[in-house]
Order: C-alpha cells, then structure tokens, then sequence
C-alpha cells in the first residue's frame, strides 16, 4: 500500500452518536494497554504514522471507508500497513483488532482522540496543522512556541501535508481552528468580487 500522494483529498468522517462512543472505547483501550506495556511515548509515535499514511494514502482510505469489503480483506490491508510502516507489535495488534471488527472507518477519530487523551494526560496540547508545503525544523518549533504562547503550556504538533491548501497552513487545536491556507484567502477574495459585480 503506498503512501503517495493522491489526488483524493484526506478525509476525517465526523463522528456522532454510536460511532463517537465505539471511538472512545477504542481509545480509552489502546490507552490502557499502552501505559500497562509502558510505551504510551511509542504508541504515540505509531499513531501518527497511521494517520499520516490515512491523509496520504487514497488506497488506504477506500480500504478504511468501503463497507463491500469482507474481514479477511480487512485484516490483509492492515497486515500489509503494519508491515510497511514497521509500527509496534502492541498497536499492529490493536490495528488488526479494528480491522477484524470492521471499524478501520474510526481510525482518524480514535487517532485524534488517543493524541488528545495523551496530551490531556500530561497536561499538554495537541494541535493538528495542515501544511500545504514540507515545513523546516525551524518553521516547527517557530510554530510550536507560537501556539505555547497561546496555550500556556506545552504543544504536540501533528503534521500533515495537505497540497489542496496551495499556501499557508491550517490548525485545529480543540475546538479552535485556525485557517490562514492561501487556498481560504482566495476562496473569500472570489466570494468579495462576487459579490461586488
């Protein structure tokens, strides 16, 4: 399964009711089973992999997403995923879990929320940001004391490139959204001129 960049854009299925509560379960369990084998700092890192390789990969979205899919194929595409992506055996364990269950469709909800849950935990931030360009390690950790200033506290950032925004970046930390993509600016500017003829 390959992790380039296609031209379906990423997608995070909002979650509410039932879905949002069998999220939780699966968080809160990964959780639990990550701090009892003493490596929440390495789960964390298998997550974001997980998610990064959700936004990129188109095939494994539809893979995540379509529901004609039987277990066995399930549980062959998130085999293959671990193996690409050499993630844990404790999260590789818990991916197949999810697969089997049919539940690959929650993965950016339980990813978010686990992120969040860990971030709460240690009294931490979590900001998910959009890069319509590779970021330097500079531009990193300028962004990342940009948002503690805001925060007060520490920030984890998740990052995500995203071609779509053309410029700029977007961040959602919580209930907070910031948009400053060039792809927004140009949408609003067409809205004004619009509505100026």
């Amino acid at each position: 399964m390959t992790a380039a960049n296609n031209h379906i854009p990423p997608v995070s299925i909002p979650l509410a009711g039932e879905q949002a509560i069998l999220a939780r379960r699966y968080v809160g369990a990964l959780y639990d089973l990550a701090e009892q084998a003493k490596s929440v700092d390495a789960v964390v890192l298998d997550i974001r992999g997980l998610r990064r390789l959700w936004d990129e990969s188109a095939e494994w979205r539809f893979v995540g997403t379509d529901p004609r899919l039987d277990n066995s194929q399930l549980q062959k595409a998130a085999a293959e995923v671990v193996k690409q992506t050499g993630i844990s055996t404790l999260t590789g364990n818990f991916l197949s879990v999810v697969a089997q269950n049919r539940r690959l469709f929650l993965l950016p909800a339980i990813v978010e929320g686990f992120l969040a849950l860990v971030a709460t935990r240690r009294g931490e931030s979590q900001a998910d940001v959009r890069t319509a360009h590779t970021l330097t390690s500079a531009q990193k950790d300028a962004l990342a004391s940009s948002l503690q200033q805001v925060t007060g506290g520490k920030v984890n950032l998740t990052i995500v490139e995203d071609a779509t925004l053309i410029g700029g970046l977007t961040v959602k930390m919580g209930s907070q959204f910031i948009d400053a993509s060039v792809k927004t600016k140009l949408d609003q500017l067409e809205r004004t001129l619009k509505g100026a003829a």
